[in-house]
C-alpha cells in the first residue's frame, strides 16, 4: 500500500479537496404527464450544486423519484422524449373490469424492461412512495420491498388504473390524501427540504392541444361555425360538455391543488418549485420535451429568488 505524507507531491491537501455539496430532501408531487416536469426540476437542482439524498414521491412523483434513485433517470428521459401520441395509446391496456379502465400491466412491463427493478432498501438514497389504503382509509408510506410494486400502487388513479393489491392491502393513488408528500421527509438529515408541485395556480386558459396542433383545421371549423351562425341568427350555440376523462382530470387537479395547499400550510419546505396545474392534461406524455423544459425553467426561476438561511442539517 502506498504511503502518503506531507512531502508526497501527489497528495491532495485537505484545503484543496472538493467541498461538500449542500444536501436536499426532495418531495415530488402527483400530476400525471405534468409530473414529467420533475425531470427538469431535478436536473436543475443538481446543476445548482445540490445533492439529493432523500426523495418522497406520490403517483408520477413516485415514478420519477424512484427512477432517479435507481440512477436511470437519463434513460427514462430519453425514452419518454421520443413518444408520439400513437405511442402513448399503444401503452394503454384497456379493460372494463377490475375497478379501472386501464390494467397498467403494459406500461409497467415496458418500464421494467427499460429500467429494471430493485429493492427500495438497496437504493443509494432514502425513498418513499406514497399510496392510499382504500379499505383502511389511510395514507401508506412504502419504504421497503420492490420499487416497482411501490410505484404501481402509488400511480393507481381511481377508475383509471386498477387498484393494486400489496401485502393484503388494496392500494390506490396517494394523491387522494397526500398529493405533495413533504411529511415523510421531515426527519431526514438534509440541509434543505424542497418540494416540486405541479398543482400551482393556473396561468392561462385551458386549451385544446389537438386544435393547436392543427391551426388550419381550427380556422376552418371557426369559419363554418360563423357561417351557420349567420344562417340561424336566433339560435344559441350549445356549450361543449367535457368528456369523462377531461372531467376526471379537472376534478383530480382541483382536489390535489387544494390538498397540496393544506399540506404546505402545515409543513412548508425551504424551497417550493411550482408548475401551473393546467400546463398539460394528465395523459399528454407526448409533450415530454416541453414539460421537462418547463420544470427546468421553473426551478431556475425559483432558485434565482431564493435566499437560503443556512447549510446546517435539519
Amino acid at each position: 500500500m502506498k504511503h502518503t505524507d506531507i512531502a508526497d507531491p501527489t497528495a491532495t491537501p485537505a484545503a484543496l479537496s472538493v467541498p461538500r455539496r449542500p444536501t436536499v430532501a426532495l418531495a415530488l408531487g402527483a400530476g400525471g404527464a405534468k409530473g414529467l416536469a420533475h425531470i427538469g426540476a431535478i436536473e436543475e437542482i443538481e446543476a445548482q450544486g445540490f445533492e439529493i439524498i432523500a426523495i418522497a414521491g406520490c403517483s408520477m412523483g413516485a415514478l420519477i423519484g424512484g427512477i432517479y434513485a435507481m440512477g436511470r433517470l437519463e434513460v427514462y428521459r430519453d425514452w419518454v422524449s421520443t413518444l408520439a401520441k400513437f405511442d402513448v395509446l399503444k401503452l394503454l391496456d384497456w379493460t372494463f373490469s377490475g375497478g379501472g379502465f386501464i390494467k397498467g400491466e403494459r406500461i409497467m412491463g415496458t418500464l421494467l424492461e427499460l429500467i429494471g427493478d430493485t429493492c427500495i432498501e438497496e437504493l443509494p438514497l432514502a425513498f418513499t412512495a406514497v399510496a392510499t389504503d382504500l379499505e383502511r382509509e389511510r395514507e401508506v408510506w412504502l419504504t421497503r420491498g420492490s420499487l416497482f410494486d411501490a410505484i404501481r400502487a402509488s400511480i393507481a388513479i381511481p377508475t383509471v388504473f386498477r387498484p393494486y393489491h400489496l401485502n393484503g392491502r388494496v392500494l390506490v393513488d396517494g394523491a387522494l390524501l397526500n398529493p405533495l408528500p413533504v411529511t415523510p421527509l421531515i426527519r431526514e438529515t438534509a440541509d434543505y427540504l424542497m418540494a416540486v408541485s405541479v398543482d400551482g395556480p393556473a396561468e392561462f386558459a385551458p386549451v385544446d392541444t389537438v386544435e393547436l396542433d392543427e391551426p388550419e383545421a381550427q380556422g376552418t371549423r371557426h369559419r363554418i361555425g360563423e357561417f351557420f351562425s349567420r344562417l340561424m341568427p336566433h339560435g344559441e350555440p350549445k356549450p361543449r360538455e367535457p368528456g369523462a376523462f377531461e372531467l376526471l382530470n379537472q376534478s383530480m387537479d382541483l382536489m390535489q391543488a387544494n390538498l397540496s395547499r393544506l399540506r404546505l400550510a402545515a409543513y412548508a419546505p425551504d424551497l417550493l418549485i411550482q408548475m401551473p396545474r393546467n400546463a398539460s392534461t394528465a395523459y399528454e406524455f407526448y409533450r415530454a420535451r416541453e414539460l421537462i423544459e418547463l420544470g427546468r425553467q421553473r426551478a431556475r426561476t425559483a432558485f434565482s429568488t431564493w435566499k437560503p438561511v443556512s447549510h446546517q442539517p435539519r
